[in-house]
């Protein structure tokens, strides 16, 4: 799928780690503001905000008013999926709103599932070119696009967060292999030639 850039009011208004909580909610099915609040535990008026700069970058889209359940009229909110289709580009500045606040929201999407949510995960390095760089995160996204596409029968939810970032410091080749035995040390020689006798 291609991306579009997004707009400097697009990419302030997903800058916040709430809104993108928001958005994941209202995607799953149309929430009102009220089940909103109830479901991140926080104040209407505080999430009322925050909707109402999510429908004004067109990332919630109002549905029609409906009755509650105490016959109160309500407005409910779906996801549009627009965030799926934009490019969050690096500020030149070093300042990474969106990953922040992405970063964040799905710790905080973790936490309030519970201890036992956490399905699988990993962290790892990569050395890697720019060519094979890009092509790590095309296939990645590739695959994910496969799953988000697929709404299996009977399935529930899962929340996942990826990302590529460059490594801190100087390249270099790595110093250890991450599968096969260690280097075995010459024959006749100690693997560490320092340690005392």
């Amino acid at each position: 799928m291609e991306r579009r850039e997004a707009t400097p009011a697009e990419a302030r208004a997903v800058a916040n780690p709430l809104r993108l909580r928001i958005i994941r909610l209202c995607n799953r099915q149309a929430r009102t503001n009220r089940e909103l609040a109830d479901e991140l535990g926080r104040d209407p008026g505080t999430v009322l905000h925050h909707v109402k700069v999510l429908v004004g970058t067109g990332f919630l889209d109002p549905q029609p008013v409906r009755k509650g359940v105490k016959g109160a009229l309500e407005k409910p909110y779906l996801s549009t999926g627009k965030s799926w289709r934009l490019h969050f580009p690096v500020a030149e500045a070093d300042e990474h709103p969106w990953y922040d606040a992405s970063l964040e929201a799905f710790r905080d999407e973790l936490y309030a599932a519970g201890p036992s949510a956490m399905y699988d995960g990993a962290r790892f390095d990569l050395l890697l070119d720019d060519d094979s760089a890009a092509e790590f995160a095309a296939r990645i996204t590739e695959v994910v696009e496969e799953f988000i596409e697929r709404e299996d029968p009977g399935g529930r939810w899962y929340g996942a967060f990826w990302g590529v970032h460059r490594m801190a410091g100087e390249g270099g080749p790595r110093q250890h292999r991450l599968s096969g035995p260690p280097d075995a040390p010459e024959a006749g020689g100690d693997a560490d030639t320092d340690a005392p006798a």
